[in-house]
């Protein structure tokens, strides 16, 4: 669709799925799993008693810090069922922070893109998009379990 092809060109670089491929696919990550449905949800961190959690719908998924939870809100708002998350946990809350602003960026285009027209119309173009972020996501893929690590270890005290 045309609307799409001009905001991925506005966008850039800044481009969720280009984010995803290029600054966070090519560190060392693990793949996540949520049971969420396929489509645009709404994700909520909840701060608890237990810790933080992210909400998307009725399911409730704890996440070990507030880094971890706005990483998977991301991937949860669009409906992505499996992806990949950085190994370092140092470095999720700077990737959070990139894929936080492109998501936000990219409503804000979609809302320029589709001023003055019925709501409607925003609304199909909106799910035609996350669709399209979602399968671009799926496209590249969500990798190992667990990182591959590509270096030998030795015991410390043997010979080789």
């Amino acid at each position: 669709m045309a609307f799409i092809d001009n905001i991925r060109n506005s966008l850039g670089d800044e481009w969720l799925p280009i984010i995803y491929r290029e600054r966070i696919r090519t560190q060392p990550t693990r793949s996540i799993k949520l049971d969420i449905p396929t489509r645009e949800n709404k994700a909520d961190i909840q701060y608890t008693l237990l810790g933080i959690e992210l909400k998307v719908g009725k399911r409730r998924f704890s996440c070990p810090d507030l880094s971890t939870a706005r990483y998977l809100r991301v991937f949860a708002r669009f409906g992505s069922v499996e992806f990949a998350i950085p190994y370092d946990i140092t470095k999720i809350s700077t990737a959070a922070d990139e894929l936080e602003t492109s998501w936000q960026r990219l409503v804000l285009n979609l809302e320029e893109y589709f001023a003055g027209r019925p709501a409607a119309v925003l609304s199909r173009a909106r799910s035609s998009l996350v669709k399209t972020v979602r399968n671009d996501i799926a496209e590249i893929g969500s990798g190992e379990a667990m990182p591959l690590f590509d270096r030998e270890t030795r015991r410390k005290g043997t010979q080789q």
